[in-house]
C-alpha cells in the first residue's frame, strides 16, 4: 500500500481535482466571470459543471465556454453578459475510466456598492459635556465596505480617547467641546472589490453652552431647556455602546475576535479590559481605538469566557460582561489520502474531522453518497473510516469525504488506485550531491511500486545496510544525514524492492569545508576627500573556486578609478559625497554563499536650498517653497527661514521661522509696508547649510499699525512729575510712512476728561503739575498717515513719590534672651507713605555694655523687612548690653521720619574664656597661674573655676582637683604638688547665668637638685675606661631582664619598674654639663615646643583621649611617683589600671633619664 506518494503520469490513475476557485467567490460584475477546475488522472479526465445542484449544459450557453483539456468555466460579461444572471452554486467533476472527482461548491456572487439612500439630516445641537453619536448606517454591500470619516476638504477627521470611530462605522463623542462645531461631518463607504467610494450627506453638529446661547437658539428650546440649564459639570461615565450591562458574542476558531466598549463622560472615561477568572491570551490580544476595542487573533475554543470592559473617570466607573463562545467551522484532523494498493491488498481511508458542533462525516463514491453508489465487495464503511480488504482492479474509484456543520463544511477527494507494478527509481543514477560540512545532507530515492517498495540503503560498494540516529529515511526514500562531516564523503546505494522485482540506484555525495569571512569589513564614517579602506579575508575549501564580488548599496562598484579592488580589500580614494552608502563583501562558490556589509557614510553639512519661489501672494500673507540640497547623509531636521526688509534695515536678516526638516514650503505671515526678501537655510545635526540665493522682493501695501507700542509704564521721577515710556514699534511694525504715538492720560478714579498728545521719534513723555503720588490711566495709541491702531489697553501708572511723611508708632521691644529681641510697631496710614510701600528699616545700635562702662564707637545695623511687616527680629544681640533702635518706613523714594528711639536691654549670659592662661615659677612642688578675664564678660564675673589633674607616662590622666577663686583674682600659686610631675589644668569663667568655655594649659614641676647632683657624678664616672667595661657587663644584663620581662609579660605577670626601666634604658641620653651640674638637653626638637593651648574639656570633666595625645606626644619627661634613696622606683607597673574620672591614651613612652642614670649605680 502506497499512501500519499504520487503516482507517475505514464501509470492509470483516477482524477485528481489539483486546482479550484474559493468556495466563496466574489466576482467583480464589469469584468469576465473564470470558474476554475483543473485536474490530472490517466487517461485524462473529462469535465462537468452542475449549477444549483442541475447539470450545467455550456453548450447551450453562447456566454460560458471551457477551456480545452481544462474544466475551467469563462463566462463572458464584458460582450453583453450580465454577472447577476450567473449567480449560484457551482460544482465541477474530473472523470475518467478510474473515477470521479468533484470539486467544492463554489457560490459565485458579483460584488455590489449600492448608493446611499438620500435621506434628509437634522443638524445636531449639542450642550458642551454631552455625550453624541454621529450614525453612518452605510448601505449594505457586497463584501461590506470600509467605512472612514472625513471633511468637505477630503481631510480624515481627527481621532481621539474622546472621539473615534466604533467598529459599526458610527462616530462617538465621549463629550463634546466648543471646537466639535462643524457643518461637513461626512462618512464615507469604500467598495475595494469595485474601487468605488460612496458618501453620506454632510452632518451639522452645532456645540453650544449656557454662556454662548443666542436668541435663535433659545427659540429652538423650551423655557426649561433655558433655564434649568446649568454650566458644563463633569459626569460619571456610561456606556454608549454595548447597551445594558451584559451581552453575547459568538466567534469562529481561527478568526479574530473583536469586542468593543466606549463610554459616555467627563471627563473622557479611559477604558480597561478584564477576563473574568483567568487573563488575557499572551501575544495574541491587542488593543486598538484608543483600548476601545480588545482584539484577540487565532481565537480558539479555549478563549470563550467572559470579558470585562470598565470605563472609569475621577467620578465613578461602568462596567460591562460580554460573554464570548467560540464555535468551530469543521477542521482537519486527518484527511483522507490517496491510495494505491495491489490486487488482493488490504487499506484504509480515514476521514476524521472536528468542530463546534461536532461535524457529520459522509463519504460519496465518485462523486455519488456512497450508500446509493455501485456496490463494492472489498469496500467496508465504518463512520470516518473505509476498510478495503483483498482489493482488485475493479476496485478504483475517487471517494470525497465531507465534513460539515452548521458554520461550514470540508470536502476531500482520494482515490483508491489498484495497480501491479514492480519498484522503479525515479531519482538519476550517479547523481552527485555536494554540501556544505555540518549542513544536512539530503540524498534522493524517489520511486514508486505497487506493492509499495522498501527501500534500504548502502554506503559503498559492498557496504552494511545504514542505521541508527545518525541518519533519518524519510517515508518518500529519501536519505538523510542530519549533520554531514568530511567522512560522511562517499557512494551511497539505495534499493528498492517488492514482490514484483527489485531495482538499484547509487548516488555520489562530497562534503566541502565551509566558506568564511574571517575579517569582516566593518563601519566607517569618513570625511569628504578622504581615503577608506573595507577589508574583507576569507577562508574556503581548496575544491571550490571562490569568487568576491563587491556591491555599493547591492549594485555594482561604479566604473571609477578611485575604486581599487585588492584580493582582500576595497580601497576608495578622493572619498567624495556620492560615495556614501553599504558596501558588501560576496564570496560565492557552488555550494555556499557568505557576505558582510558595512556602512560607509560621509558626513558634511546640508548643502543650502535652491530656487526659491514665492506664490500666492496676499497682503498679509505669501507662500514660499524651495527644493532642498542635498543632505550630505545626514538628514535635515529642520528649515529655517529669514527674511530681510530692504526699506527699514537692508542688509539685516532676521529669524522668521522654522518648519521641519521633511516640510519645502511655509505659509508666511506678512506685516504691511515691508519690502520683503527671504532666504532658506537647511540645519542638519552637522550643521547649519550656507544661505540659500535670496528670493524675489515683496513690497506690502501700507496699513494701519496692527498693534500698539508695548510695555507702557508711567512712573514719575519727581513728586509733580508723571514719566509715560513705551517700546517704540519697530520699522516694519508700522504698517506705513509716518509712524507716531497718541499718549493719553487721565487721573483714576476723577471725573476727568483724557488729555493726549501726539509725538514721533521718542519713547518717553513726561506730564509736569501732576499731584504727589496719584494713579494714573495711560495708554499708548500707534498712529501712521493711514491711520491709527486698535484701542490701546489701558495700564495704571503713578505719578512721582515723595519722602514718607510718619514715622511708626507704638514701638515695643520684647526681649527673647540674651542675644535676640523682637520688635513690634504699628503701620503707618497708606496716604502718608506717599508712594509704592517698599517695607520698614529698623536701625539698631549697641550703646553700652552694662558690664563695662567705657564706651565705645557706635556701629548702627539696619534690618529691612519687605512689604507691610509689622514685627521683625533683632538677632546676634551681645549679652549684659544696652541698646536704642528706630523704626522708619520705607518707600520708592527714600525713608520716612524716624520713630523715637527705643531703649532695651540685654539680660546676661555666659562669659567667653578668659583671655589667657599662664603658668610661671615652676619648683619642686608649686606652680604659680596667671589669667586675663573675659574678652566678653556677658556679665558680672562671680568666679573662676580651676580644674587640673596630673599626667602619668603612660598619658593616663589622675585624679581631677576643681578649686573656686574669687572673680577679682588674677594669679594664683599650687603648692604642694609633686616635682617632676606633668599636670593638666582647665580654667574658665562664671557669671550667675552659668560657666563660660575652658581654657586649658600643661606644665611640669622641676626635678630633685639632690638627684641632679648624683646624676652629674655618674657622667663623670662614665668617662673612665674601667666604667666602660663595667657598662658593658651591665648592657648585657639589661638584654637579659629584656628577654625575662618580654616572657613574664606574656604570661601576665608582673615586674618591677626598674627592671622595665632597665630594660628600657634612653640611648640618648646626653651627659651632665660639668659647669653647673644641670642636665644637658634632649636632641628631640619637639623637646622645645609651646605648651598647647586652647583644648577644651567635656561637660562631664573628663578628658577627651586626643587631649591627652596632644599634650604628652611632645614631651618625654615627668613621672606619676617618688624615688628611693638608690634611686629606683617606688612601686610596680600593674597590668591593671586605676580608673581616674579622665583618662588618656597609653604610649610606650621614654622612662625618666634620672632614672635611667640611677640604674647603673
Amino acid at each position: 500500500m502506497i499512501s500519499a506518494l504520487d503516482v507517475p503520469l505514464d501509470l492509470s490513475q483516477p482524477p485528481t481535482i489539483t486546482q479550484q476557485s474559493p468556495k466563496d467567490y466574489i466576482v467583480d460584475p464589469r469584468e469576465n466571470i473564470v470558474i476554475q477546475c483543473e485536474a490530472k488522472g490517466k487517461p485524462p479526465p473529462s469535465f462537468s459543471w452542475t449549477r444549483n445542484g442541475t447539470h450545467f449544459d455550456i453548450d447551450k450557453d453562447a456566454q460560458v465556454t471551457m477551456k480545452p483539456n481544462s474544466g475551467t468555466l469563462v463566462i463572458n460579461i464584458m460582450n453583453g453578459g450580465k454577472a447577476e444572471a450567473y449567480e449560484g452554486v457551482y460544482q465541477c467533476t474530473a472523470r475518467n475510466e478510474r473515477g470521479a472527482a468533484i470539486s467544492n461548491n463554489i457560490v459565485i456572487r458579483p460584488s455590489r456598492s449600492p448608493l446611499w439612500t438620500k435621506e434628509k439630516l437634522e443638524p445636531h445641537q449639542v450642550r458642551e459635556g454631552d455625550s453624541l453619536v454621529l450614525h453612518c448606517r452605510p448601505p449594505v454591500g457586497l463584501p461590506p465596505p470600509i467605512i472612514f470619516w472625513m471633511d468637505n476638504a477630503f481631510q480624515r477627521l481627527h481621532q481621539s480617547e474622546r472621539v473615534s470611530q466604533g467598529l459599526n462605522g458610527d462616530l462617538y463623542f465621549s463629550n463634546v467641546q466648543p471646537e466639535d462645531t462643524r457643518e461637513d461631518y461626512i462618512c464615507y463607504a469604500r467598495f475595494n472589490h469595485t474601487q468605488t467610494i460612496q458618501q453620506k450627506q454632510p452632518i451639522s453638529v452645532k456645540v453650544f453652552s449656557m454662556d454662548s446661547l443666542n436668541d435663535t437658539i433659545a427659540a429652538n428650546l423650551s423655557d426649561t431647556d433655558i433655564y434649568g440649564a446649568k454650566p458644563v459639570t463633569e459626569k460619571q461615565p456610561t456606556l454608549l455602546t454595548p447597551t445594558g450591562s451584559t451581552s453575547t458574542k459568538v466567534e469562529l476558531r481561527g478568526n479574530v475576535l473583536l469586542l468593543e466598549c466606549i463610554a459616555a463622560g467627563l471627563p473622557t472615561p479611559g477604558i480597561h479590559w478584564i477576563k473574568e477568572g483567568g487573563e488575557l491570551p499572551a501575544n495574541r490580544t491587542f488593543f486598538e481605538n484608543f483600548k476601545k476595542t480588545l482584539k484577540i487573533i487565532d481565537v480558539s475554543e479555549a478563549d470563550s469566557g467572559n470579558y470585562k470592559c470598565i470605563a472609569r473617570n475621577i467620578l465613578g466607573s461602568v462596567h460591562h460582561v460580554i460573554s464570548v463562545t467560540v464555535k468551530a467551522a469543521p477542521y482537519w484532523i486527518t484527511a483522507p489520502r490517496n491510495l494505491v494498493l495491489s490486487p488482493g491488498e488490504d487499506g484504509t481511508l480515514i476521514c476524521r474531522a472536528n468542530g463546534n458542533p461536532k461535524p457529520n462525516i459522509s463519504w460519496l463514491a465518485n462523486g455519488v453518497p456512497i450508500a446509493i453508489a455501485p456496490e463494492d465487495p472489498s469496500r467496508k464503511v465504518d463512520g470516518d473510516t473505509i476498510i478495503f480488504s483483498h482489493v482488485q482492479e475493479r476496485s478504483s474509484a475517487v471517494y470525497q469525504c465531507n465534513a460539515s456543520n452548521e458554520y461550514g463544511y470540508l470536502l476531500a477527494n482520494a482515490f483508491v488506485n489498484v495497480l501491479a507494478e514492480p519498484p522503479r527509481i525515479l531519482t538519476p543514477a550517479n547523481k552527485l550531491y555536494q554540501v556544505i560540512a555540518d549542513s544536512p545532507a539530503l540524498l534522493d530515492c524517489a520511486y514508486f511500486g505497487s506493492p509499495k517498495p522498501e527501500i534500504e540503503w548502502f554506503k559503498g560498494v559492498k557496504g552494511s545496510i545504514l542505521r541508527g540516529n545518525e541518519y533519518v529515511f524519510h517515508d518518500n526514500g529519501t536519505l538523510e544525514i542530519p549533520v554531514a562531516q568530511k567522512d560522511s564523503t562517499g557512494t551511497y546505494t539505495c534499493v528498492a524492492r517488492n514482490e514484483l522485482g527489485k531495482i538499484q540506484n547509487e548516488v555520489q555525495l562530497e562534503v566541502k569545508d565551509p566558506t568564511m569571512i574571517i575579517k569582516q569589513p566593518e563601519y566607517k564614517v569618513i570625511q569628504r576627500y578622504g581615503q577608506v579602506s573595507f577589508e574583507c579575508i576569507i577562508k574556503h575549501d581548496s575544491t571550490l573556486l571562490p569568487t568576491v564580488i563587491w556591491l555599493k548599496d547591492n549594485d555594482e562598484l561604479p566604473d571609477d578609478e578611485r575604486f581599487l579592488v585588492g584580493k582582500d580589500n576595497l580601497t576608495i580614494m578622493n572619498v567624495t559625497d556620492k560615495d556614501d552608502g553599504t558596501y558588501t563583501c560576496i564570496v560565492n562558490t557552488t555550494l555556499d554563499s557568505v557576505s558582510a556589509s558595512a556602512v560607509l557614510t560621509v558626513v558634511a553639512r546640508p548643502n543650502p536650498p535652491f530656487d526659491l519661489e514665492l506664490t500666492g501672494q496676499l497682503e498679509r500673507s505669501v507662500e514660499l517653497s524651495w527644493i532642498p540640497g542635498d543632505e550630505n547623509n545626514s538628514p535635515i531636521t529642520n528649515f529655517v527661514i529669514e527674511y530681510e526688509d530692504g526699506l527699514h534695515e537692508p542688509g539685516v536678516w532676521h529669524y522668521q521661522t522654522e518648519v521641519p526638516g521633511t516640510q519645502t514650503t511655509v505659509q508666511l505671515k506678512l506685516s504691511p509696508y515691508v519690502n520683503y526678501s527671504f532666504r532658506v537655510i537647511a540645519v542638519n545635526e552637522i550643521g547649519r547649510s550656507q544661505p540659500s540665493e535670496p528670493s524675489e522682493q515683496y513690497l506690502t501695501k501700507s496699513a494701519n499699525p496692527d498693534e500698539n507700542p508695548s510695555n507702557v509704564q508711567g512712573i514719575g521721577s519727581e513728586p509733580d512729575n508723571l514719566v509715560i515710556t513705551w517700546e517704540p514699534l519697530k520699522g516694519f511694525q508700522s504698517n506705513g510712512p509716518g509712524l507716531q504715538y497718541k499718549v493719553s492720560w487721565r487721573q483714576k478714579d476723577v471725573d476727568d476728561e483724557w488729555t493726549s498728545v501726539i509725538v514721533a521719534n521718542v519713547s518717553k513723555y513726561i506730564v509736569s503739575g501732576t499731584p504727589t503720588f496719584v494713579p494714573y490711566e495711560i495708554k499708548v495709541q500707534a498712529l501712521n498717515d493711514l491711520g491709527y491702531a486698535p484701542e490701546p489697553s489701558e495700564v495704571i501708572g503713578h505719578s512721582g513719590e515723595d519722602l514718607p511723611m510718619v514715622a511708626p508708632g507704638n514701638v515695643q521691644v520684647h526681649v527673647i534672651n540674651s542675644t535676640l529681641a523682637k520688635v513690634h510697631w504699628d503701620p503707618v496710614p497708606l496716604k502718608t507713605v506717599r508712594g509704592h510701600l517698599q517695607g520698614y528699616k529698623v536701625y539698631y545700635w549697641k550703646v553700652q555694655s552694662l558690664s563695662r562702662r567705657s564706651r565705645r564707637h557706635v556701629e548702627k545695623k539696619i534690618l529691612t523687612f519687605r512689604g507691610n511687616k509689622t514685627f521683625g527680629m533683632l538677632p546676634g544681640l551681645e549679652p549684659y548690653s544696652s541698646y536704642k533702635l528706630n523704626v522708619r518706613v520705607v518707600n520708592g523714594k527714600g525713608e520716612g521720619p524716624a520713630s523715637p528711639d527705643k531703649v532695651f536691654k540685654t539680660p546676661e549670659g555666659v562669659p567667653s574664656s578668659p583671655s589667657f592662661l599662664k603658668i610661671t615659677n615652676p619648683t619642686l612642688d608649686s606652680l604659680t597661674l596667671e589669667w586675663g578675664s573675659p574678652t566678653h564678660p556677658n556679665g558680672v564675673l562671680t568666679s573662676y573655676v580651676l580644674k587640673f589633674q596630673p599626667i602619668n607616662n603612660t598619658h593616663e590622666l589622675g585624679p581631677l582637683v576643681e578649686i573656686r577663686i574669687p572673680a577679682n583674682e588674677s594669679s594664683l600659686i599650687l603648692k604642694n604638688l609633686n616635682y617632676s610631675t606633668r599636670y593638666k589644668f582647665y580654667f574658665n569663667a562664671q557669671t550667675s547665668v552659668g560657666s563660660g568655655s575652658q581654657i586649658t594649659e600643661e606644665a611640669v614641676t622641676i626635678m630633685d637638685e639632690g638627684k641632679m647632683a648624683m646624676a652629674s657624678r655618674q657622667v663623670d664616672i662614665a668617662t673612665q675606661g674601667w666604667f666602660i667595661g663595667l657598662m658593658c657587663a651591665v648592657a648585657l644584663l639589661i638584654l637579659i631582664l629584656l628577654i625575662v620581662c618580654f616572657i613574664r609579660r606574656n604570661k601576665g605577670g608582673k615586674y618591677p619598674v626598674k627592671e622595665k626601666e632597665d630594660a628600657h634604658a634612653d640611648p640618648e641620653i646626653q651627659p651632665m654639663k660639668e659647669d653647673d651640674g644641670t642636665f644637658g638637653e634632649y636632641s628631640d626638637a619637639e623637646d622645645h615646643k609651646p605648651l598647647k593651648k586652647g583644648s577644651r574639656t567635656p561637660s562631664d570633666r573628663t578628658v577627651k583621649k586626643e587631649d591627652s595625645d596632644d599634650s604628652l606626644v611632645d614631651y618625654g619627661e615627668g613621672v606619676n611617683g617618688q624615688f628611693n634613696e638608690d634611686g629606683s622606683f617606688i612601686g610596680q607597673y600593674s597590668g591593671k589600671k586605676e580608673k581616674e574620672p579622665a583618662e588618656g591614651n597609653e604610649s610606650s613612652e621614654a622612662p625618666s633619664p634620672v632614672n635611667a642614670m640611677n640604674s647603673f649605680v
